[in-house]
């Protein structure tokens, strides 16, 4: 009987992404899809609109894997953030449309492997934990990171709304995401 195999680092998919394996972006794509799609269909309100923006955002993975620096954060971190902005600039008509061309091939043999079941299992544990963290957060920074993250609000939108000072709101996002880093660390 042999061993599990243990499932590839994100760092070592994105390294097999450079050499052109499109094996490894599928895998991303099954790891992280359903919580990015999640993000992005709440901050655009539209569910062909957030799926392209996620096509977007895989497609820009796939040309740019090199600018995922892992000593800087993790890539599911770097995938939310870069899905939100991409879906705020979206959201706001500064989006520009890449066209694809169909001789390129980028997506012919692309997102065909079936979800893993531990996967699913990691994915769901991953969003339990933020879930976690987010309510372990003050209630104020709590909101100012939901409305900014998940609703796609910029910080001078979140004082608006709030009825709070910029600087508070500011003060309130940098906090916050200060704790989430050592919170989920």
């Amino acid at each position: 009987m042999t061993a599990p195999m243990q499932p590839l680092s994100d760092s070592a998919l994105v390294e097999r992404m450079m050499s052109g394996d499109e094996a490894a972006l599928s895998t991303i794509y099954d790891r992280y899809s359903a919580m990015l799609f999640a993000v992005i269909l709440r901050i655009v309100r539209d569910k062909q609109i957030a799926e392209e923006v996620l096509q977007d955002l895989f497609l820009h993975l796939w040309r740019q894997a090199a600018q995922f620096d892992a000593s800087r954060g993790s890539l599911a971190a770097w995938l939310m953030v870069s899905g939100r902005n991409r879906a705020i600039s979206r959201l706001r008509g500064r989006g520009s449309r890449e066209v694809l061309e169909e001789e390129e091939g980028l997506y012919a043999n692309t997102f065909l492997s079936a979800q893993n079941v531990e996967e699913e299992v990691s994915r769901t544990e991953l969003r339990r934990r933020l879930t976690d963290a987010l309510f372990r957060l003050p209630a104020e920074q709590r909101q100012a990171v939901e409305l900014a993250y998940f609703e796609g609000l910029t910080q001078t939108e979140i004082a608006s709304r709030t009825g709070s000072p910029l600087g508070t709101v500011k003060t309130r996002v940098r906090t916050a995401m200060q704790s989430l880093k050592l919170i989920l660390r």
